[in-house]
This record gives structure tokens, C-alpha cells and sequence, in this order.
């Protein structure tokens, strides 16, 4: 397509460093860079042209997928990846480079992963996968009008949060609730509420930091409250906050650890020893329980993760928690407890910066119905929680038992493995599971390496030298999936 000259070769020459070696910085000739044609002239190529009318694309997106396909050429060349010939060949299918960049442009980063790591609320895989029905009734509604802020009874204004309201006092009763983005923007809201310019008072070993950076004190700076200090790191008693109780009071604050432990000589002032001291100096009370869950976890051995209702029940004030770990929902922050306080909170200019927008409204009001319904495996996360360890073996065989079949040159084990909660809920409480073991002809390593990038994507973890996959945390209409990506990156 595009011609180079007589004369015109691949330099094959290096810079030759003081010792002799070829330096890494090579130099491409000239000649090569000035012949990468200009992205006007690739925008008239033929081929370019029907490539633009068969996709239907603005010449503007045109100019940017022919632009940094000349650019990765310009990169390649002067990297030395590529020579004149290569260069010339490149060129002569134009067309085609330029639509593989634009689909690479335009191509959606988020994607579906099987996660095959035993981490049943991992952080980085997007925590709790929805409920199908809250997702699918999400997805119906927001393509249409939907009477978010509207009464279809009066025909007039209504509230968003009204369905949800709702279905919490049924769930939680005697309460009111304020649901905002995350339970950052939750603890934010209720200490600025309740203590803009007052002192908040913490003991020193609820000073946490969790994952993305969010530091209890930090959040405690932006809500403009004074953070007030007690105890030592890993002990602090009732007393400690009692004496630190004064006029610029503004809140009891405690920091639920769900996302670590302090073991050996320790102490903390229990909830209700901080209640009764709120209540004799009238000092509201707050417990930032982070995880959140309104399903008793002790039925599947957790004993450290108390549920909201419990909680409340100390007469605690108000109480934060999160929606997607735990409670199997979408990414909200819950604030609830005593109306009184919950009016205050509700009344905070923040709180209009801070409220949920329509499709995760629908999907927490999907998500809570399911609860006030009983039918609790229809959530994802509780129903892998309390999976039967014999189903996780079946399951692990099964998928073994394909597995042979396909030849893959690989040795296959079904082994024991132990899965986690996470997103920060029962730290260090492992949950017996069953998984697969396969140890890869070449290197686990490279076994992880090819899983990540198959169709779908495979996370899963490294022991001993072998590739672990945990089925616990594999959805179940994601066995044939898994099966057929692990089969297809051993055989490659």
C-alpha cells in the first residue's frame, strides 16, 4: 500500500556502549519514521473510508483510532520491536490496524470475572454480586420513566427513599433510617450532624484505617468534628471516655474491627457501657459497624460479626454499616437508629450531596425485599456463606471430573481448602471449602497469568507451587465457564 523506495532497508546498527554491550537505546533510521504516513492521508485510504461508513464512526474517532495506531508503530520502531519490513507489512493492512485500535478504545474495561478465590466479599472483584431479581428489575426500570420522586396516589411529589424506608422498619422496627453512597459518606454525615466544631470521642485502638485509604480520623477532619482521643492502643475502658465527657462533647463514637483483630492484653469498652454513659450525660451514642449484616452469621460458625439488630438493641443512638459486603447489596451507606436523630441527620444539606441515585435505589429495594421475604439464598453472598460443604465437593469433583476428560496435561487434585468472608467482615475466621489443585506442566505462575486473561477471566490464587481454585466463590451457572477457560489456558 504504501511504498518505502529503493534504497530504503532496515538499519540494523546499535549504539555501542563503553563496555562493548548493545545499548538499549536504539535509534531508528530516519528514513522509517518519515514514511508513517499522516493521519489525514490514512483517513483517506480507501479501505479506512468503507471502514468508516460500514461502522457508522464520527471522522473525529476516526482521527484518534488512526492517530494511536501510528503512534504504537512510531513506539514499536523506536523500541527496535519492529523494522522495515515489519513496518511495511503493518501499513499494508491499514484498514484492519485501525479498526483493532478502535475496538480497543472503545471496548468496556469492566468486565465478568469468575472469582475462584475463596473470597467470598472480595474488594477488588466489585464485593457482593447482586440478587438477580434486584439486578434484573434495576435494569428494566432505569430505560424508562419511573416514578422516583413522584405519588402516584396524590399525583403529587414524593420520596426516593420511601420504598426503602419501608422495608427497614420492617425489618429493623421502632428504627428510621438514612441511606447515602458508601458508609464513608455515612460515618461523615452523622459526625458532622451531630458534631460540627465538638469533640468526638474514640479510643486510640478504634484509630483505623481500612481499604482505599479511609482513616477514621481523616473522615472525622472533613466532617469537621475534633477528634478526641481515649485509652492506649490496646486497651481503653469505660472510664477513659468518661473522663474526657465535657461541654464540647459533641459524640460516642465506636469503630466495630471488621477488618482486623488486637489479640493478647487487651480491652475495649463494650457498646453498652458506652450507652450508659451516654445516656447519664446525654451524649449521643454512634457505632460505625462498617460490614453490617442482618443475617445471623453464627449459623455458619461466625461468632465475631454481630447483626444490626443486635447492635441496636444495646440502645445505641445511631448505627453506620455498609451494604455490599455483608448484606449482598449494592455499594450504600445505611445510617440508623433513633428518629430523633435520624430527623437531624436527614435535615443536613450533605445529605442531598450524598443520597443514592435511582438505580441503586432500585437495587437495595430489591435487595431488602428479599429479606422481608425470607428467601435468603435468592442472595448471593449469604448463599455462599452457608453453602454445604458437601455441595462444595461434589462441585469440585465434578468439575475435576471434566477436567480429565479434556486431556489437558496437567496433574488434577480435589483438595481442602478454607475460604474467607472478606471485605473486611470476620477477619482471620477461615470457612472449611473444597477446590481445585492443578499443578500446570509449565509454572503456577504462568497458569495464573493465562486464567486472568482468558474469556471470562479466571482470579485465582497460588499454594505450594499449585493453582487454587475455590468453588465456593464460583457462582453456580459458572462451572461450564470455568471448565471450559481452564481447559483452553492448559492446552495452550
Amino acid at each position: 500500500m504504501f511504498s518505502f523506495g529503493k534504497g530504503v532497508g532496515v538499519d540494523r546498527s546499535v549504539m555501542v556502549a563503553q563496555d562493548g554491550k548493545a545499548s538499549k537505546n536504539r535509534q531508528p533510521p530516519l528514513k522509517l519514521l518519515r514514511n508513517l504516513p499522516a493521519v489525514e492521508r490514512v483517513l483517506e485510504y480507501p479501505e479506512v473510508v468503507a471502514w468508516i461508513e460500514d461502522v457508522g464512526c464520527t471522522r473525529q474517532f476516526a482521527a484518534r483510532a488512526a492517530g494511536t495506531f501510528l503512534e504504537e508503530i512510531r513506539a514499536a520502531l523506536v523500541s527496535g520491536e519492529l523494522d522495515g519490513e515489519t513496518m511495511k507489512a503493518r501499513l499494508d493492512n491499514l484498514a484492519a490496524g485501525v479498526a483493532a485500535v478502535a475496538g480497543k478504545l472503545t471496548q468496556p474495561h469492566l468486565r465478568h470475572v469468575i472469582n475462584a478465590t475463596g473470597i467470598v466479599v472480595h474488594t477488588n472483584l466489585g464485593r457482593s454480586p447482586w440478587p438477580a431479581s434486584a439486578a434484573q428489575r434495576t435494569a428494566d426500570l432505569v430505560q424508562r420513566y419511573l416514578n422516583l420522586e413522584f405519588d402516584l396516589e396524590d399525583g403529587g411529589r414524593g420520596q426516593r427513599a420511601q420504598a426503602v424506608e419501608s422495608l427497614v422498619n420492617q425489618l429493623l422496627p421502632g428504627t428510621e433510617v438514612v441511606v447515602v453512597n458508601n458508609n464513608a459518606a455515612a460515618v461523615l454525615l452523622v459526625l458532622n450532624t451531630l458534631a460540627e466544631c465538638k469533640e468526638v470521642v474514640v479510643s486510640r485502638g478504634q484509630l483505623v484505617e481500612i481499604g482505599g485509604s479511609f482513616r477514621i480520623p481523616e473522615v472525622m477532619t472533613k466532617s469537621h468534628s475534633i477528634l478526641r482521643e481515649v485509652g492506649t492502643t490496646n486497651r481503653t475502658r469505660s472510664r477513659d471516655f468518661e473522663e474526657a465527657i465535657g461541654p464540647q462533647t459533641g459524640a460516642l463514637l465506636s469503630v466495630h474491627p471488621s477488618n482486623y483483630r488486637v489479640v493478647g492484653f487487651t480491652e475495649e469498652a463494650e457498646l453498652e457501657e458506652l450507652v450508659a454513659l451516654g445516656h447519664d450525660y446525654d451524649v449521643p451514642v454512634v457505632e460505625d459497624l462498617g460490614s453490617g449484616c442482618l443475617f445471623d452469621l453464627r449459623d455458619v460458625g461466625i461468632h465475631d460479626e454481630p447483626t444490626v439488630a443486635q447492635r441496636l438493641a444495646t440502645g445505641v443512638d445511631l448505627v453506620t454499616f455498609s451494604g455490599d459486603k455483608l448484606l449482598g447489596g449494592p455499594q450504600v451507606g445505611f445510617i440508623v437508629g433513633k428518629p430523633e436523630y435520624i430527623a437531624h441527620v436527614r435535615s443536613n444539606p450533605l445529605y442531598r450531596a450524598l443520597r443514592l441515585d435511582k438505580a441503586t435505589t432500585l437495587a437495595l429495594e430489591g435487595t431488602l425485599a428479599i429479606y422481608v421475604n425470607g428467601d435468603l439464598d435468592g442472595i448471593p453472598t449469604i448463599r455462599m456463606l452457608r453453602m454445604p460443604v458437601a455441595d462444595l465437593e461434589s462441585r469440585a469433583k465434578a468439575m475435576a471430573n471434566r477436567l480429565i476428560k479434556r486431556e489437558c496435561g496437567a496433574l488434577l487434585e480435589i483438595v481442602k481448602v478454607f475460604s474467607q468472608v472478606g471485605g473486611g467482615g470476620a477477619p482471620g475466621k477461615d470457612l472449611p471449602s473444597f477446590g481445585l489443585s492443578i499443578t500446570p506442566p509449565d509454572t503456577a505462575q504462568a497458569l495464573v497469568a493465562r486464567l486472568r486473561t482468558a474469556a471470562p477471566p479466571i482470579i485465582a490464587r497460588i499454594a505450594g507451587g499449585c493453582v487454587i481454585l475455590d468453588v465456593r466463590t464460583v457462582l453456580p451457572d459458572e462451572d461450564d465457564a470455568l471448565v471450559g477457560s481452564v481447559a483452553n489456558a492448559l492446552i495452550d
